[in-house]
């Protein structure tokens, strides 16, 4: 507008944003949505890696859009410091917390020795891990007590470091057999769940069920309706093998806890994701259209495939997402840009909204 080359103003920015998203396919457009609904009712999230530019960066972006109110964990002065060098004004749009001077790190050390206390952790350590050693303890410690809505960290450290303070400090649900992890595939016309892929390396059969119950509670809290299939070497009997055994009893256990969930196994992936194949071959299925969301029979074909389709099929990978949390927590990956981060914060805030929610 400013150079002449746009026709017509642009009154609305945001509204034009959403209108070149919608043409680049189903996926941009979903995305728009969930940042559309983090907008509705941003959550505080603690983010432990607050020294990091990346976050610092995204952290820009959600104050900006209103789409969170981040929590950075760090030395406030290196912090301030950074912010200044990359010309960053997040105009006291964030709260930075230095968990060593923090005025909540001894009632947090005391929580946690009382949490672990009969796991081997002394009273010094857990001071220790909550001051020095682990902001990642002390954001956790945050989520748990109420201090933050939801947690988003990982990016400076493997997937093991970050997700066994989250199980030690906030837990499972109860009930939950374990937690479970997600990765949602966008591509340019649509948008795909793919679970288990990160914990659970050989699921049973009930753990399979759990696994796809909570993945399709968490495509509805994204406002798409969930059509799963249950994945196998198998088609709906031809092959017998007690892996192939497992997927199809897991069905049955879904079928009896969700009736009124669409799903169906077990079966091979071009069966659950080709129309032609599916309603041809096998008129008896239960799902009316290919399946949004794939439950693998275990981890090492799910993390295969999903790494494969981000890699070699040109699909962006959202993830990964814990399911079964008592309280939020999500995980950042180490090769994550600062949209990745970003997409991740605003799933991070739908998902603290359904917990908040009566």
């Amino acid at each position: 507008m400013d150079s002449g080359v746009a026709r017509q103003p642009i009154a609305d920015m945001d509204k034009y944003v959403e209108t070149l998203e919608s043409l680049q396919g189903k996926a941009k457009e979903t995305l728009r949505m969930i940042i559309n609904k983090a907008k509705c009712d941003p959550k505080s999230i603690v983010f432990p890696e607050g020294e990091n530019e990346k976050i610092l960066r995204a952290a820009q972006v959600l104050v900006e859009q209103g789409i969170a109110r981040p929590i950075l964990l760090g030395n406030e002065a290196k912090i301030r410091a950074t912010l200044e060098r990359l010309g960053i004004d997040l105009n006291g749009g964030v709260t930075i917390i230095d968990p060593a001077s923090s005025d909540k790190s001894e009632a947090y050390a005391n929580e946690l020795f009382h949490l672990r206390q009969r796991k081997g952790l002394t009273l010094s350590e857990a001071k220790r891990l909550i001051t020095r050693k682990s902001r990642t303890h002390f954001g956790c410690m945050m989520v748990r007590q109420g201090d933050a809505d939801t947690l988003l960290a990982g990016i400076d450290s493997n997937y093991a470091e970050t997700i066994r303070p989250a199980l030690q400090v906030i837990g499972k649900q109860e009930g939950l057999s374990s937690v479970h992890g997600l990765y949602m595939m966008v591509f340019k016309n649509g948008i795909y769940f793919l679970a288990d892929t990160t914990v659970r390396i050989d699921p049973s059969s009930e753990e399979l069920a759990e696994t796809a119950i909570l993945t399709a509670e968490k495509a509805r809290m994204l406002e798409i309706e969930p059509s799963v299939a249950m994945l196998s070497i198998s088609n709906f009997g031809s092959v017998r093998h007690p892996q192939a055994d497992r997927v199809r009893r897991a069905v049955e256990i879904v079928k009896a806890k969700e009736p009124g969930l669409a799903i169906d196994g077990e079966m091979q992936a071009d069966t659950a994701v080709v129309s032609e194949i599916l309603q041809s071959s096998f008129p008896f299925t239960t799902l009316k259209q290919t399946a949004n969301i794939l439950i693998f029979p275990d981890l090492t074909s799910g993390n295969i495939c999903y790494k494969l389709l981000n890699k070699l099929g040109g699909a962006e990978a959202i993830g990964p997402i814990l399911m079964g949390m008592n309280k939020p927590v999500h995980i950042l990956q180490q090769g994550d840009d600062v949209m990745d981060v970003v997409n991740m914060a605003a799933i991070a805030v739908v998902d603290a909204q359904n917990c908040s929610s009566p």
